[in-house]
């Protein structure tokens, strides 16, 4: 036997020894379940397909070529089912500062823009919104640009008398940054 490997099972290995990957029953089935259904995010689907090949005993290196992804994904998620089990194959919180403006806050910056205009201009610009909102221009154009609003576009833009605009505003924009599934949305045009 030469230096540069070990057998394991008959089968020369190389390279960094890995913890057997054992499921229960009623992981394995869950997995299973996971791989099969539709409307489970393709994340997830393709964490649960790394597991299961990493249960048959297949090397990371295989695994990968088969699933398409890089070797470095099938340790990230090999190791964190070894650590969590099931609860490792979930998204973990994303780093950064949490979000300070609140809804209110959002729907206040809004509705200013929809039912006023400044005393000394025809419109609102981003920085005279900032100035009378007390926020940054950036956050001002980052509520604009999230709600589809330019009130310097006259032509394109109209003010609306429905009182109820900033919420249905919030839930047709809500619908569109997370849809439920098998979900139809129609748009009817007054017109």
């Amino acid at each position: 036997m030469s230096g540069k490997g070990r057998y394991t099972d008959g089968v020369a290995r190389s390279g960094r020894p890995t913890a057997p990957l054992v499921l229960s029953e009623a992981e394995r089935e869950y997995l299973e379940r996971q791989v099969r259904k539709h409307r489970v995010a393709r994340s997830m689907s393709e964490r649960c397909r790394i597991i299961l090949r990493c249960a048959d005993g297949i090397a990371s290196k295989i695994v990968a070529g088969e699933l398409g992804v890089h070797e470095h994904t099938v340790g990230k998620w090999r190791r964190r089912f070894l650590k969590d089990r099931l609860d490792g194959l979930l998204d973990e919180v994303r780093p950064g500062r949490p979000r300070t403006i609140g809804d209110d806050q959002i729907a206040a910056v809004i509705e200013r823009t929809l039912r006023s205009t400044p005393s000394d201009a025809t419109h609102w610009s981003i920085r005279s919104m900032a100035g009378a909102a007390g926020f940054s221009h950036t956050t001002i154009r980052r509520i604009w640009n999230a709600f589809g609003l330019q009130p310097h576009r006259t032509e394109t833009f109209k003010l609306s008398s429905d009182p109820l605009f900033v919420d249905k505003v919030r839930d047709i924009v809500g619908l569109y940054l997370s849809p439920p599934n098998r979900a139809l949305v129609l748009s009817v045009d007054e017109k």
